[in-house]
């Protein structure tokens, strides 16, 4: 226990909260908050001026980055959790977990304390608020990509929620779910999981925050599926509920959506989206990022498409979402210049081609030998040489497909034929 708490306490009243928000300094009011917290008294005054004391004492814990004097604080008050309603308990140790949650470098930290607070709650039959950290704790666990671990928390817990019908929480596990199974590339379960938080969230108010994280949720299967249209529109519903929020998940609604537009083959359109009212309050790294991408596609160029790729790399290559869409336009677009490149010629040196489209060597003879198992062209490597050789397409004759179709007809008219005729023999 912190040693300004073993001091004497001072009365849980308005003046003594008035006397720590005059102080000079914060650690001053923290350590005038900690001893009002220590006042025997259970009055229901002296209980509600002790939790505006902890709703203070925890803002200026968290302005302070000390972390561990928050967790501390949630075993501190376990005591006092036991002489006010559940409901204002739960939501002091929300309140206290999303703290924590703000202080950055803390994942393991929250972690641990939601695993001691799930105990906790277990052992004093909490189940509401259990249920809730149990949540926020498979969140985390998601984050940190301990997937397994996250997989089998979910599973009792969305046995244990359908069973109580908590609409709103369900939402919430269905979405997490969703997120989990995407993150193991299982693209059926991520959708069906939510197809069950729209279908609870259909039954209930759902707060515009996580109506949001819903329909980013959406776009991001769609855009899994190559259907960037649809990916585009539930993005842009995302980025205006999270706009109006002023919640920093806006800033990857409109990152998304203007990688629906490049893929789309629209990359034309992402200046006027970013220089739009919406687009130009969230200009920044991520959006510049997005931009040079659009000016490399619109320019068939690789060279910058390599260049935004190297520049940008925390906001294109870390992402994974983005990663893994510009992973295979890059692909395409190589494949595009490289077929643009090759077909005047039947013989041509790699060193050539490489220094053509301004890329290594290596690089470009281990694409072309992709290309041709692929069967994007006729052809094979002459490594000795250093040379790609280009086949003429052999084109096939249509006169031999449609004599095999009929020589295959008259098979079975001969077939039928022969079975008619034993029949009348017998």
């Amino acid at each position: 226990m912190s040693s300004s708490m073993q001091s004497s306490y001072l009365p849980a009243t308005t003046e003594s909260i008035a006397k720590a928000q005059e102080a000079k300094d914060a650690s001053e009011s923290i350590s005038i908050l900690y001893r009002v917290l220590e006042d025997p008294s259970s009055s229901a005054d002296a209980l509600r001026v002790k939790e505006l004391a902890i709703t203070n004492l925890t803002s200026y814990l968290t302005k302070e980055n000390r972390a561990e004097d928050l967790r501390n604080l949630l075993t501190q008050l376990r005591p006092f959790f036991a002489l006010i309603p559940k409901a204002k308990t739960a939501k002091i140790v929300r309140g206290i977990i999303d703290a924590v949650a703000k202080i950055p470098g803390t994942s393991e930290l929250q972690i641990s304390l939601c695993k001691e607070m799930v105990e906790w709650t277990r052992a004093e039959k909490r189940t509401f608020l259990r249920q809730r950290v149990e949540a926020r704790l498979a969140a985390l666990l998601l984050e940190n990509q301990e997937y397994t671990e996250a997989l089998t928390l979910l599973s009792g817990l969305i046995k244990e929620v359908r069973r109580l019908d908590d609409k709103l929480l369900l939402v919430d596990i269905d979405l997490l779910e969703s997120k989990l199974h995407f993150s193991l590339r299982n693209l059926p379960k991520a959708k069906a999981s939510l197809t069950a938080a729209r279908t609870a969230a259909n039954a209930i108010y759902v707060p515009p925050s996580q109506q949001g994280t819903i329909d980013l949720q959406s776009g991001i299967l769609h855009a899994e599926e190559k259907d960037y249209k649809t990916a585009y529109s539930y993005f842009f519903e995302a980025f205006e509920a999270f706009s109006s929020l002023e919640d920093p998940k806006a800033i990857f609604s409109l990152k998304y959506m203007l990688l629906c537009k490049i893929m789309v083959n629209q990359a034309d359109d992402v200046a006027g989206i970013i220089s739009s009212k919406a687009g130009l309050k969230y200009l920044g790294p991520d959006v510049d990022a997005m931009k040079a991408v659009a000016d490399a596609y619109s320019k068939r160029s690789l060279k910058y498409f390599e260049t935004a790729l190297r520049d940008y790399k925390a906001q294109l290559e870390e992402d994974p979402i983005v990663h893994r869409h510009l992973s295979s336009l890059y692909d395409t677009l190589l494949e595009q210049n490289l077929c643009r490149l090759i077909e005047p010629y039947s013989r041509v040196e790699i060193a050539h081609i490489a220094e053509m489209i301004e890329l290594p060597i290596n690089h470009v003879e281990k694409k072309l030998s992709q290309m041709i198992l692929d069967k994007k062209f006729a052809g094979t490597l002459d490594q000795g040489a250093g040379c790609l050789i280009i086949f003429e397409d052999s084109k096939t004759e249509e006169i031999f497909p449609a004599t095999l179709e009929t020589i295959t007809n008259v098979g079975k008219v001969v077939d039928s034929l022969y079975m008619r005729s034993a029949k009348i023999m017998a």
